[in-house]
């Protein structure tokens, strides 16, 4: 079986983080999975989906490491090609990806008590953004 669930979410910009668990058990509740897969995936390429413990100081590290390897006012051949001020949006956004796959087992994501699934808007504005839940199993 396949079921694939769209969750719409509006972002503050650059920095913004969502925890999509919430969304993604849900969708694994209603669509009566018992064994399988969990794939969680933003539409776009300034925007990643990650796990992480969802709390202010991990996403502020997170922010912080961001910053340190690709600079917002940092020089990227993206802007000079297209007149944007986002290339750092898009440089960490191939870092983190664009989707994780989670076990499903039991009906439930194995996820460690800690463990969040999470949108992190990377782009220097706010954003309305599409996450596709997939899921996949029996």
């Amino acid at each position: 079986m396949v079921v694939t669930v769209r969750h719409h979410l509006e972002t503050a910009g650059q920095g913004d983080a969502h925890d999509l668990t919430p969304a993604v058990a849900s969708a694994l509740a209603e669509s009566g999975l018992a064994n399988g897969t969990a794939t969680v995936c933003v539409v776009g390429s300034t925007a990643a989906v990650t796990t992480l413990e969802f709390e202010s100081g991990v996403i502020a590290d997170v922010a912080r490491a961001c910053e340190q390897i690709a600079p917002r006012d940092g020089e990227y051949q993206h802007h000079l090609r297209w007149g944007d001020d986002n290339g750092s949006s898009h440089v960490r956004a191939a870092m983190l990806g664009p989707s994780v796959t989670i076990p499903v087992v039991d009906r439930a994501l194995t996820l460690g008590t800690w463990q969040q699934l999470t949108l992190v808007e990377l782009d220097t504005r706010p954003r309305s953004r599409e996450v596709v839940i997939q899921l996949v199993g029996d």
